[in-house]
């Protein structure tokens, strides 16, 4: 019996998913929001409550969560690319960086 797993997707515009239990990695992943439904292979392990990309991110783009903003790609992230400090810049509250 294969197991699923799911993750959120708080809003359309949205390029990453949140999980909702610790996942390993080279799992599959089925992360949705209304008629919009991916299948993403995780390429690294995502703890509870972390983001993975859904969408190829290139250095500089923006990372969408909520339907807003929520910094910048410090680096190019793959699909199923864990995101977090790493390789996501905060731009809230920097006069520099219009987010």
């Amino acid at each position: 019996m294969s197991q699923s797993f799911s993750a959120v997707l708080m809003n359309e515009k949205d390029n990453v998913a949140t999980v909702l239990v610790d996942l390993e990695a080279n799992i599959f992943v089925t992360a949705s929001y209304g008629d919009r439904e991916l299948e993403v292979k995780l390429l690294q392990s995502i703890p509870f409550g972390h983001k993975f990309a859904v969408d190829s991110i290139k250095k500089g783009e923006k990372i969408y969560k909520y339907g807003e903003i929520i910094g910048l790609a410090s680096s190019d992230i793959a699909i199923g690319e864990h995101v977090h400090v790493h390789n996501l810049e905060g731009t809230r509250g920097r006069g520099d960086i219009n987010g």
